[in-house]
């Protein structure tokens, strides 16, 4: 359980930023739109070196600076060297690019979806 007495975890959430050609950003569990600072329980992670964001799709932790990382996170779809250093890279996609260049389909520059992006389901890797 979170500080707010949710429950941790992704489902039922949304892609709430989405620019075609960067990246698809999401994990908000909360509120749905909380800035990439907040953090649900109360604790937020250091941002530590991302040595390897220049290749994609990879996924990172949003920010809204050094030590401010919470529950968000967004995928790389594209090189994006200006990031390396500013935000910890936890993964790679290696199945279902399909399905983030579709989530991509539905985003505008400004970031917002002319569509609802919502993860139906989740679990946790073992």
């Amino acid at each position: 359980m979170g500080r707010s007495g949710k429950p941790l975890h992704y489902k039922g959430s949304t892609f709430h930023r989405v620019i075609p050609d960067f990246m698809c950003q999401g994990g908000d569990f909360t509120r749905g739109t909380a800035p990439a600072g907040s953090r649900s329980t109360g604790r937020s992670s250091p941002t530590r070196s991302s040595c390897g964001a220049t290749r994609g799709p990879v996924l990172s932790m949003a920010n809204a600076g050094p030590n401010t990382n919470g529950s968000q996170f967004f995928i790389c779809t594209v090189a994006t060297p200006w990031l390396d250093g500013k935000h910890v890279v936890f993964g790679q996609v290696v199945e279902g690019l399909e399905v983030v260049k579709a989530i991509e389909k539905v985003g505008s520059r400004s970031g917002t979806t002319s569509k609802a992006v919502t993860i139906a389901d989740c679990g946790q890797l073992s």
